[in-house]
């Protein structure tokens, strides 16, 4: 049994609450364990799984949050960022799945988020679970 960690980027407390539940029903439904640590933006992300990487207590991450594009260039460099930062992970051999929404607006999002609809959430733990494999399948 895995144990995953799965770090939110808390903004929206609603998309987000629909993006845990997802990930935690895909982990669950997995037979793994999860927790989650709260983060206060997207780009705080890869740090935090950096951080609990360096624990030794997790197989697997999961990053989620959502990115509404808003008047200013903030957006193209939040989304664009933590989106780097995250694949940086991928890189030096952390299981990560992706599911830091970046959309237009609020119905985007929703629709992305909802366990019932898009399942971002789920869907991104589904991909940190595949990477776990890939990882043990090439490690042994």
């Amino acid at each position: 049994m895995a144990h995953i960690l799965i770090a939110e980027a808390r903004f929206y407390d609603h998309l987000n609450d629909l993006l845990i539940a997802g990930a935690r029903a895909a982990i669950e439904g997995a037979g793994h364990s999860c927790e989650v640590v709260t983060v206060p933006g997207a780009l705080e992300l890869p740090g935090a799984i950096s951080l609990a990487a360096d624990s030794d207590r997790y197989d697997a991450y999961v990053a989620l949050g959502v990115v509404i594009r808003g008047e200013t260039y903030h957006f193209e460099v939040v989304a664009g960022e933590s989106a780097r930062g995250i694949m940086a992970l991928t890189l030096d051999g952390l299981a990560v799945g992706n599911g830091v929404l970046t959309v237009e607006n609020e119905a985007q999002a929703l629709a992305r988020a909802d366990p019932a609809r898009g399942d971002k959430g789920g869907g991104a733990a589904l991909a940190a679970l595949a990477m776990l494999g890939l990882r043990e399948r090439f490690s042994g």
